[in-house]
């Protein structure tokens, strides 16, 4: 999204049909394995028209407990190497930014990707009970 822009229920909304045009035209047999969505509690993600559209697509919302920094791939995965990659460096302006962290994130392997989805699912059944409920750790 452009700099600036809120995301609303109607704008994720948008961002999951396409999404969900991009897995079938990439990634055909997936969807009828299942998708699994992860989202944290923020206003566009719990909105009825995004659970209701989540719903139609047959697609599985995985709740995010709060206060689970833990859970965010990013928070764990991504953003430690990224900011390992760009230490030392120096920008002029925005887009020289924004150009080297496409760079690294191109250039960085599909199995890496792969580990950090393998951790945030060891990570959810760290923090489910039986029942596949929450528990506060």
């Amino acid at each position: 999204m452009p700099s600036g822009i809120t995301i609303n229920a109607d704008r994720y909304s948008e961002t999951l049909k396409k999404l969900r045009r991009a897995i079938q035209n990439r990634r055909r047999g997936m969807l009828s394995k299942g998708v699994s969505i992860l989202n944290d509690n923020a206003h566009p993600y719990v909105a009825r028209t995004t659970v209701d559209l989540l719903q139609q697509f047959g697609w599985d919302i995985i709740t995010h407990p709060p206060y689970s920094p833990d859970l965010v791939p990013n928070d764990y995965h991504l953003f430690p190497k990224l900011k390992e990659n760009l230490t030392g460096m120096r920008f002029n302006n925005d887009d020289e930014v924004k150009d080297e962290v496409l760079r690294f994130l191109n250039d960085m392997e599909a199995s890496w990707y792969d580990i950090s989805i393998q951790k945030l699912l060891q990570r959810l059944q760290k923090c489910t009970d039986r029942n596949g409920d929450y528990v506060e750790k």
